[in-house]
């Protein structure tokens, strides 16, 4: 599980506890055994979310779901929710997304807004015998954000920017991105960043963007980092601090974000903040490489046509540009020049390798493929 992930589980379990759990939180947690031993729905709940999230005891999520079970039979809403969530992620209990809306069910009956969050994310998720349906994501967000529930706000305006299930209105995303990030929500503090930089729905203010990425950064969001890295390095919105740059692009690529693998890579290769060091920058661009992200793939294959900081080596240089130009996402704009002039020196057994090389790293991956060839 994600960082990310694992940050928002332990929020949203937390929420759906908060307001139920009044004079339970005080006690120790022998206290709150001995009071969910004997009946104690709220301590029952408490304990859950105690084993879930590892807070003060050893994380056991079957141990949790096992007090959510006792409270949720009770007719605890938060725990019913809890329960449900734990089904539709497998949590301690095999999945069973049927058995998860059965307790979300039981849950919105009484108005639980993390129950109507969740519920939201069933239908926006679809499958598992569960037609996806963003106009009702989009109803059971509402209920949730109109409570003031940061998820369901943030998710509300993804909604709404995209257009997925209520009209789309980028004024009306940034309204709800400003409610969730206000509440420390770090994905809308990344989309609201955003959502400053390019000027959709909002007047575009660089200095706003970048205040909102360092929020979400300072939360340890891989995106946001690798964005505040970007505005540090060029000064956009914020003084020009290369160390401070670097330093960014570092803790999201050591999150394994590729695009900041690559742009910490492109720093080294050109030595800008960074001492010139081909050996680190092969070393990142590999790694974002072998995610899938054509920029990597596109200048390691030029490293190798070139020579410059790799051996020349026609075969694997012709591979990595032309599996940067078939990527899904936008084609590098030095990729197709650069094997436009490559294939030039080639001659027709090489295209021939290069071509099954490709193949090979599309099947196998980039880095397997290639190391496997000996990269000859």
């Amino acid at each position: 599980m994600s960082a990310l992930k694992a940050l928002c589980i332990t929020g949203l379990l937390a929420m759906a506890a908060a307001g139920c759990t009044a004079g339970t939180t005080e006690l120790s947690p022998k206290g709150l055994a001995a009071a969910a031993e004997a009946g104690d729905a709220n301590a029952q709940l408490e304990l859950g979310v105690m084993y879930d999230t590892g807070r003060g005891v050893p994380q056991d999520s079957a141990l949790a779901v096992s007090w959510y079970r006792k409270a949720a039979a009770q007719g605890n809403a938060a725990a019913q929710a809890n329960l449900g969530y734990s089904f539709a992620e497998g949590r301690g209990v095999a999945e069973d997304d049927a058995e998860a809306v059965a307790w979300y069910r039981k849950a919105v009956a009484k108005g639980n807004a993390a129950a109507q969050f969740y519920l939201g994310l069933m239908y926006a998720r679809g499958g598992n015998g569960m037609s996806q349906d963003y106009a009702e994501a989009a109803r059971w967000y509402r209920k949730a954000a109109e409570q003031g529930l940061a998820n369901a706000q943030g998710e509300l305006g993804v909604m709404y920017s995209r257009g997925q299930g209520v009209p789309q209105d980028d004024a009306e995303a940034v309204s709800w991105f400003h409610k969730a990030a206000a509440q420390g929500n770090l994905t809308a503090q990344m989309n609201l960043g955003t959502s400053y930089a390019t000027g959709k729905g909002i007047a575009r203010d660089n200095t706003e963007a970048a205040s909102w990425y360092r929020k979400a950064a300072e939360q340890g969001y891989a995106k946001a980092q690798s964005n505040l890295g970007y505005m540090l390095s060029e000064g956009i919105g914020v003084r020009q601090d290369s160390i401070q740059s670097v330093s960014w692009y570092r803790k999201a690529a050591d999150q394994g974000y590729a695009s900041a693998q690559y742009d910490l890579g492109y720093l080294y290769r050109h030595g800008r903040g960074l001492p010139r060091n081909n050996a680190e920058a092969v070393s990142w661009y590999r790694k974002a490489a072998a995610q899938g992200y054509a920029p990597a793939q596109a200048d390691l294959g030029i490293m190798f046509a070139t020579g410059d900081g790799l051996p020349h080596k026609a075969i694997p240089a012709y591979a990595l540009l032309s599996l940067s130009i078939s990527t899904k996402e936008s084609t590098p704009d030095n990729a197709i020049p650069a094997r436009e002039k490559l294939l030039a020196t080639m001659t027709n057994q090489q295209v021939a390798a290069g071509d099954r090389l490709t193949r090979r790293m599309l099947a196998e991956g980039v880095l397997v493929a290639l190391d496997s060839e000996g990269s000859k």
